[in-house]
């Protein structure tokens, strides 16, 4: 299989490479991921009846060009605001995985796919697939956090990421949160990071919530079992869990790669003469939160589709 530009990860930043070079008229265009869904940490979770977000919960705007994207997402109803008035967090209406899969509408992925190498030659690219295929290409975009691009090309990482691990935890009755179902901060037991009831965010018919855990307490509990971080998760919330008595699905969520430990400043990073890497540790000059988070990821992949939309017009 030929092609002219693959991109290795179909998450915000992949999807907003991809709509930029359409937009630039390079049609010719693979997303690639090994996951089953779109949307990378945009992702969403069905659990019984229940919904819940278990990467990105909401997203705030800094930048015009999220700005604009933002005003034409509130019109076609994809999402909406959620809380903070001065700084208003949005959300998807949906769900955040539902958002990626609109913004992807249109564009050719193919899910299910894990890539294991990528080698440059002077006339294009091939990636050597988990099943044996080989995708040759004359340019490739990775997408993927930058430990699992680095490995992909066999180089050192640019920057390291924690883990997070994320408990989703079903209740039976209303949890203990108030309006609008989210707490971060402070006020939290040592090691949780942030607690979301998706009943109150309104994205799930009945009470799932998501209670997210620091990196640090991530990576000291990251190699223990499914159901014995669960318990120290609902040991360390119980205060937050109401008069809602637990139900039988509770889940977790583990996240090798969540936010990295440091950034690189510059939006994307040449990794030969036809390949480069992008993704929310990359940021733009101009950007001066220094962290990783939903506007990093959008604005480094349209900084890349531009790039590359000027590369593949030259050659």
């Amino acid at each position: 299989m030929e092609t002219k530009v693959v991109i290795v990860g179909a998450g915000l930043s992949g999807i907003m490479a991809a709509r930029t070079l359409m937009e630039r008229g390079i049609t010719d265009i693979l997303l690639v991921e090994k996951s089953r869904s779109v949307g990378g940490r945009l992702a969403t979770r069905r659990i019984g009846e229940g919904k819940a977000d278990h990467g990105a919960q909401f997203f705030t705007v800094r930048s015009p060009e999220l700005e604009k994207g933002v005003e034409s997402w509130l019109q076609e109803g994809w999402v909406r605001r959620w809380f903070g008035d001065s700084h208003p967090r949005y959300t998807g209406t949906e769900g955040m995985n539902a958002l990626a899969k609109n913004l992807a509408t249109g564009l050719t992925v193919r899910l299910n796919t894990k890539v294991l190498s990528i080698t440059e030659h002077p006339d294009g690219c091939e990636l050597h697939l988990e099943k044996g295929e080989v995708i040759k290409a004359d340019h490739v975009l990775i997408t993927a956090p930058a430990p699992q691009a680095a490995e992909l090309l066999g180089v050192e990482a640019p920057v390291a990421f924690r883990p997070c691990l994320v408990g989703l935890l079903t209740l039976e009755g209303p949890s203990g949160l108030p309006t609008p179902g989210h707490l971060d901060g402070e006020q939290l037991p040592y090691g949780v990071e942030r607690i979301v009831d998706h009943k109150e965010k309104g994205i799930s018919s009945t009470t799932v919530l998501s209670v997210y855990m620091t990196g640090e307490w991530s990576e000291e509990h990251f190699s223990e079992s499914d159901e014995k971080v669960l318990a120290r998760i609902i040991d360390l919330v119980r205060p937050y869990l109401g008069g809602g008595s637990e139900g039988n699905g509770n889940q977790l969520k583990r996240w090798r790669y969540a936010e990295a430990a440091e950034v690189v400043d510059q939006p994307f990073l040449e990794a030969g003469k036809r390949m480069i890497m992008c993704g929310d540790a990359f940021l733009t000059k101009r950007d001066e939160s220094g962290k990783t988070r939903f506007e990093s990821a959008y604005l480094s992949g349209k900084s890349a589709g531009e790039f590359l939309a000027d590369r593949v017009g030259d050659s």
